[in-house]
């Protein structure tokens, strides 16, 4: 199974447009050592051509730019998209089907949830159902049961456990406040014939106990990096909540991400989806060298695991 980091940020990406933080006016000014990331998605493939698109960033054209394998090859109009797979209906995560209009259709693989959030508050569904954009999104439908698993007819040899996660819906969606199953999902990924595992959870906020098997069964573990401590951007006047209200686990504390993944034998332990105000971006910071000390790895556009 090959995977492709396409972005790695949180929503907003880094630098934030509008945002002169520390770690934003540091990369501005050329005094802080680190990368600019776009927003976080992935794609992986078992045979380096058929590629499984988890999520649909702003940044999708930028980042189909940056990697020749989703570039039209075989004929006049083409992609080397095979499908797409939401995680949640965050606009930060689905804004960027509409930048895919023009290859419609496309299989895009999610929960009732995520499909409701996506045909009425936030109705990225409706918008391109319609003749002009060719028949629009073909929705398939994603079950959260972690144990049924299902596999996508044009990617072979991947089969795709999805698992619910403790989190919130977006502010557009009717159960912002009541979540439901199926808000937002984890997914473990075998690849049938490697044996290869991954798991990937970009907004993971708890890890409950029906996600740890998992977890440990993975030769890489790809998870939530968006906050270093639960009250980051409080103390950064950025924001006014904690990371544990909008569905994110820290890295540091008691119960931290890497609590979590200490015990963990994956052969890669990476985080993604990293807020513009998390000092583990800047390379030279103590914070990096403590998850550097714990073999812990942070994620960045055009990263590649082979598994």
């Amino acid at each position: 199974m090959k995977v492709r980091v396409l972005g790695a940020a949180a929503g907003g990406g880094f630098p934030q447009w509008n945002c002169n933080c520390r770690n934003c006016r540091g990369f501005r000014e050329g005094t802080l050592n680190a990368k600019a990331r776009t927003q976080s998605s992935i794609c992986i493939s078992s045979d380096g051509e058929n590629w499984l698109l988890f999520n649909a960033s702003p940044d999708i054209r930028a980042q189909l730019a940056s990697f020749e394998p989703l570039q039209p090859a075989r004929k006049l109009r083409d992609t080397g998209i095979a499908a797409i797979l939401l995680m949640d209906a965050q606009i930060d995560h689905a804004s960027g089907l509409l930048m895919l209009r023009e290859g419609c259709p496309l299989d895009v693989y999610c929960t009732d949830p995520v499909f409701e959030d996506l045909s009425q508050g936030f109705p990225i569904f409706p918008m391109l159902n319609c003749p002009t954009w060719n028949g629009g999104f073909a929705r398939q439908p994603v079950s959260p049961d972690a144990e049924a698993g299902f596999e996508i007819p044009s990617i072979r040899n991947l089969r795709i456990h999805a698992m619910v996660l403790s989190s919130k819906a977006p502010p557009y969606s009717p159960h912002r406040d009541n979540p439901v199953p199926g808000d937002n999902i984890g997914v473990f990924v075998e690849d049938l014939a490697t044996g290869g595992t991954l798991f990937y959870a970009p907004g993971l906020g708890e890890v409950e106990p029906h996600l740890e098997p998992w977890m440990k069964r993975a030769d890489c573990v790809l998870v939530d990096g968006t906050l270093w401590s639960d009250d980051e951007m409080i103390r950064q006047e950025v924001g006014v909540q904690l990371g544990s209200t909008m569905g994110h686990l820290p890295q540091s504390g008691p119960g931290g991400m890497i609590e979590v993944l200490q015990p963990l034998q994956a052969r890669r332990k990476v985080l993604i989806h990293i807020n513009n105000t998390n000092p583990i971006l800047n390379e030279d910071s103590p914070e990096r060298a403590e998850l550097t000390r714990q073999g812990i790895e942070v994620a960045w556009d055009g990263m590649e695991i082979d598994l």
